[in-house]
């Protein structure tokens, strides 16, 4: 199989996270839950990732990285932490359904208000709407680093200084960047930077979570078990702890802790140099098929590494099936869990074909799909 769906989650992953995820399960016992040799590996492992990811994504204190099962949980976490009744949030079309939803409850349970920056059909915003959709409530904004649809990447080095200005709260969905582009939550002046485990970072499934600057607060999401201060009748109070009720995923942190070192090891200005490539060779090979229409912007390479298509009138889950069925080639079609910037592309009823590349795909997989597309077009 020739995997080209890295954006939904990375299939092939370094030989390091099968090994450590394997290891932890013979020998972890529960991180904060014990001193026996079992309890304290656990507890080294998760606290040297939290180290890692504080520094891989700019977060000044690890003790601040808090981890969650994916990034929806971490949106959640935060959208409904930091937002309540009265407030006003900007966000835009280029959303996941993972900031989508729980805004959209936060308008309909909590009688927040929410105002998106429209794109055109491109998929690019007006940065200059910020400002004119600014109101004396605004709270906060909250984006995507990336689209997982086309893979056009939102300038967030200036959002964060508009929110700067203006007092706001910056929260930002890295679900599509984080391993995969450098990001620096304290140089873009993000408040809280939400990520998964199981994309760019190459981890298990199951493993993500919030870094938290300094001073900001966050209402609990959950409560219960926490292996400390067991006589509270409230769960205690500080990060990470604050947001991190329950066993964690100890094992699946074991092998986001190996992924780290691999990341690390190549470098992540290396990784996005040679899935831009791969998207490049791609792109240029599809883009002048007779009958295939690519969607996004395409002029710069600070973007994720995809390329969202169509091929004539056909529906994009038919011809996803031709390509797994017939060439061996894993995609996605359908809706991507981004309502809005399918309603401003136009694609609202056929939906698109997702080429997403990964560290490990290589130039011959993308000649072949390159072909497999040029084949059902004609």
């Amino acid at each position: 199989m020739i995997y080209l769906d890295n954006a939904a989650t990375t299939l092939r992953k370094p030989d390091c996270v099968a090994q450590a995820v394997c290891a932890a399960l013979g020998s972890f016992g529960n991180d904060g839950r014990g001193v026996h040799a079992g309890a304290l590996s656990a507890s080294r492992i998760i606290y040297e990732t939290r180290e890692r990811l504080a520094s891989l994504l700019g977060c000044a204190r690890a003790d601040h990285v808090v981890f969650t099962a994916n990034s929806t949980e971490a949106l959640n976490i935060a959208i409904n932490g930091a937002l309540g009744a009265g407030d006003h949030v900007l966000s835009t079309d280029l959303e996941h359904n993972s900031v989508l939803r729980p805004l959209y409850r936060l308008q309909q349970e909590r009688g927040a208000a929410v105002d998106f920056l429209h794109a055109d059909t491109v998929g690019r915003i007006d940065y200059d709407d910020f400002e004119r959709l600014l109101k004396p409530n605004t709270r906060a904004v909250v984006c995507t680093h990336a689209s997982n649809l086309v893979g056009n990447m939102l300038d967030i080095a200036r959002i964060g200084k508009f929110a700067k200005e203006h007092g706001l709260l910056f929260i930002v969905d890295a679900s599509q960047t984080a391993g995969a582009y450098p990001v620096d939550m304290e140089r873009m002046g993000i408040d809280v930077l939400c990520f998964t485990g199981h994309k760019s970072l190459m981890g298990p499934q199951g493993t993500g979570g919030l870094c938290i600057r300094e001073g900001v607060e966050l209402r609990r999401w959950k409560v219960g078990g926490s292996g400390v201060k067991t006589f509270l009748t409230e769960h205690p109070g500080e990060l990470p702890t604050r947001l991190e009720a329950g066993t964690l995923n100890g094992h699946g942190i074991a092998g986001l802790h190996a992924a780290l070192g691999f990341i690390e090891s190549v470098g992540v200005e290396a990784i996005h140099a040679h899935e831009i490539a791969l998207m490049r060779r791609f792109y240029g090979a599809v883009r002048g098929i007779e009958g295939v229409t690519v969607y996004g912007d395409f002029e710069t390479d600070a973007r994720a590494p995809i390329v969202a298509l169509n091929v004539r009138s056909y529906a994009s889950d038919e011809v996803a099936d031709e390509l797994s069925e017939v060439y061996g080639i894993a995609t996605r079609a359908g809706a991507h869990c981004a309502p809005r910037l399918h309603c401003a592309l136009g694609t609202r009823e056929q939906g698109a074909v997702r080429f997403s590349f990964g560290y490990f795909n290589t130039e011959d997989e993308v000649d072949a799909a390159a072909e497999a597309v040029r084949r059902i077009a004609q």
